[in-house]
């Protein structure tokens, strides 16, 4: 079971929401929240495997709040949601260590589905967002040569990363166990100096490894 904070300011959305979400049976809503400030309180109180933040919120916003939580509870998965397509509040999420951005215009299936695999290592990101932000990644003034020297194994595991597979994804295309993948993704993170995959994706498309 995938235990989750659903993080809304509008009662009647969060309700819409938890509705489209528990329709899978290995997801159950077990504390939800108005503001920021509340998820806070809520992770406090509650054993939470995934957080599904709204952007806009009054109190505290959902980049102020996974920023956060990433600090406290780095393990925490967060899938960002919104009404905007706005490329900044998509790039300052993934900064901060989101694991995914949707827009609250997807249908339930694509929820769900971006739900687990933000749970599997995936980086779960709405096609309209992508089209906003990867050009703006790959307009940036060239990332300067890499300066530590990846091997060949690591260098496939980093593009598939920046294409958003999952470790169960990368494991079958590389003939892989998961526990040797999330080994490696371990030390490649390590010898790069970056926090977390969400970094590591980005680094890839700055560095054209995906």
């Amino acid at each position: 079971m995938i235990h989750i904070l659903l993080v809304e300011d509008q009662s009647i959305v969060r309700s819409g929401i938890k509705m489209m979400i528990e329709q899978d049976a290995a997801l159950c809503v077990r504390a939800e929240a108005s503001n920021g400030k509340e998820a806070l309180e809520q992770l406090e109180r509650h054993m939470i495997d995934l957080v599904i933040m709204d952007v806009s919120m009054p109190i505290m916003n959902g980049i102020e709040s996974t920023q956060k939580i990433k600090a406290q509870w780095p393990t925490i998965r967060v899938l960002m949601l919104t009404t905007f397509n706005d490329k900044e509040y998509a790039m300052q999420a993934l900064q901060y260590g989101a694991n995914g951005f949707m827009l609250k215009t997807a249908d339930p299936e694509h929820l769900i589905q971006s739900i687990h695999s933000c749970m599997n290592g995936g980086l779960s990101i709405h096609d309209h967002v992508t089209a906003k932000i990867m050009p703006r990644l790959l307009r940036k003034e060239a990332a300067d040569p890499i300066q530590i020297e990846l091997t060949k194994r690591e260098r496939e595991l980093v593009k598939l990363v920046g294409e958003g597979k999952t470790n169960k994804e990368i494991a079958a295309e590389l003939y892989l166990s998961i526990g040797t993948v999330k080994n490696h993704l371990t030390q490649i993170l390590h010898k790069l100096e970056l926090r977390d995959r969400t970094q590591l994706a980005i680094y890839a498309v700055k560095n054209h490894l995906a």
